[in-house]
């Protein structure tokens, strides 16, 4: 399939289809008249490149996910190193929470020192 089938098909545009392929996420083979093509494998690259990205990885988190399915893997998470890559971002989101969480305490102390009849929710 050419680059718009694919885009159409995984909901990406061209232009980010060119952009994984600058990054090695994607491997375009060429055609004898040049034009970039893609096979049913790729459709599968890069929805889980765009799953990942969806929910918060970097591109270059995606690497791992990317190889695990490049090896025959079932999904792309079932590889040690995409493993690591799950963990090491729910760390970094626990962190993310655990400030957001003080920030709120604090917002909230400071509504009700200024306002000690306001009711902070949650």
């Amino acid at each position: 399939m050419r680059i718009g089938e694919l885009a159409e098909r995984t909901g990406v545009s061209t232009r980010s289809l060119r952009y994984y392929e600058q990054h090695g996420l994607l491997r375009a083979r060429r055609a004898s008249n040049g034009y970039r093509t893609y096979s049913e494998d790729d459709v599968r690259l890069v929805s889980e490149i765009r799953a990942l990205l969806q929910i918060g990885f970097t591109l270059e988190e995606t690497r791992p996910f990317v190889d695990c399915l490049r090896q025959g893997h079932s999904t792309g998470g079932s590889c040690a190193e995409s493993v690591e890559v799950y963990e090491r971002k729910l760390s970094e989101i626990d962190q993310e929470i655990r400030v957001l969480l003080a920030r709120r305490a604090e917002v909230a102390a400071q509504l009700a020192q200024s306002c000690p009849g306001c009711f902070v929710r949650g």
